[in-house]
């Protein structure tokens, strides 16, 4: 037991954590290793590997995960801030490089290779993009020689155009919904409202106009007729044969055609096998997460820690709506993962570094202000 009299580091951060949001996504974990067990095998034998194959890596960088949540949740809101700016400069180099020397999946170059692993960059870039816009939003606020709006908007461009150029739209999207978001709670005026609002609209139908797979997921979306829907019929199919209480653990069918079992659509085998209830439970914890998280972050009374911890959290909301929607076919179809429980190295480990940030802004702190006033006050002096 740790005593709240015990000053060690460890002993501060367990009475300052919210233990409640560090349980919820390790029990997002611990769903992904079972969904993993469940959807994960007929995969890997489809393309020639061992059935446990991605079982196996899914249960190996669970451990780093944990690690980095962890370890990252004992950060200062400036330790944060400082860890963003150097993991989103090095993130948007490795970006850069992975047009050129990354490997191409279906047409996109998002993942390069580095010693021996595929990492996938603009994982890592998203959270350390939403604590650095919340930190210009800020100071933008806070001092009003500062163009922090325009140095926001200039990074924005930035991460758009290598997103765009990968390419990769579903999280272009993501990005600039929650960007948004924070920009929205930071205060912005009517005129940037509109001025985003055009700009979103316009970038919507220029997507339309020049990528070809965009514009077919949303047609097909529109009017299955006009083109190939199979695996999002597949996974309407798996939810539906699930019903309320699934088939039970192992005994799923319509998973075993399912191309994306693991990753995309592992969502789809959670009700197959263990019903409609199981997913109303995930959405349960997701929505608690980020409830709890959003409340924690608003009350705050440092700027850009609510700033920048509402935007984390909405981060890993907006995802988890996202690759829910798809997989019940109420929103076009997007490789996107469910946080934590979809298989993923780098999706994960990200994941874990996001949430370990949030973790780390939402700690019970003393108000510096309060404390000061109680030092200054005489003994015995009335409030």
């Amino acid at each position: 037991m740790v005593s709240r009299a015990d000053r060690s580091l460890f002993s501060e951060w367990w009475w300052t954590v919210d233990k409640f949001l560090l349980v919820g996504v390790l029990f997002l974990m611990f769903a992904g290793v079972v969904l993993s067990l469940a959807g994960s095998p007929p995969v890997a034998e489809r393309i020639g590997l061992d059935s446990f194959h991605f079982v196996k890596r899914h249960i190996f960088f669970l451990f780093p995960t944990i690690a980095i949540l962890i370890g990252v949740s004992f950060l200062t809101p400036r330790q944060v801030r400082r860890a963003a700016l150097v993991i989103f400069v090095v993130a948007l180099a490795l970006m850069f490089l992975t047009l050129f020397f990354g490997h191409e999946v279906k047409g996109a170059r998002r993942w390069i290779s580095l010693a021996g692993f595929s990492l996938q960059p603009s994982e890592f870039m998203k959270p350390a993009f939403i604590v650095l816009s919340a930190w210009l939003f800020t100071e933008s606020t806070r001092q009003s020689d500062i163009p922090g709006n325009i140095f926001a908007v200039l990074l924005l461009a930035i991460v758009v155009s290598l997103l765009v150029a990968q390419p990769d739209l579903g999280q272009t999207m993501l990005t600039v919904i929650v960007w948004s978001a924070v920009f929205f709670l930071a205060g912005l005026s009517w005129v940037w409202i509109g001025a985003l609002a055009g700009l979103a609209a316009g970038g919507i139908v220029l997507a339309y106009s020049v990528f070809p797979h965009f514009a077919g997921r949303i047609n097909r979306f529109l009017d299955p007729s006009t083109g190939d829907t199979y695996q999002v019929d597949t996974a309407l199919e798996s939810v539906l044969h699930g019903g309320w209480f699934g088939r039970g653990p192992g005994e799923g069918i319509v998973k075993r055609v399912l191309p994306d079992s693991h990753t995309d659509f592992i969502f789809a085998v959670a009700a197959e096998e263990f019903g409609i209830l199981l997913c109303i439970l995930l959405v349960l914890v997701f929505a608690f997460i980020v409830v709890r998280g959003l409340s924690h972050s608003l009350k705050n009374e440092d700027a850009f820690v609510r700033l920048a911890a509402a935007g984390l959290f909405l981060l890993f909301g907006v995802q988890s709506v996202i690759n829910m929607a798809v997989n019940l076919n109420l929103m076009p179809a997007k490789g996107m993962t469910l946080p934590f429980v979809s298989y993923g190295g780098s999706s994960i480990l990200a994941l874990a570094l996001q949430m370990g940030f949030a973790l780390a802004l939402t700690r019970r702190r003393p108000e510096t202000g309060r404390l000061t006033l109680r030092r200054m006050r005489p003994a015995g002096a009335e409030v």
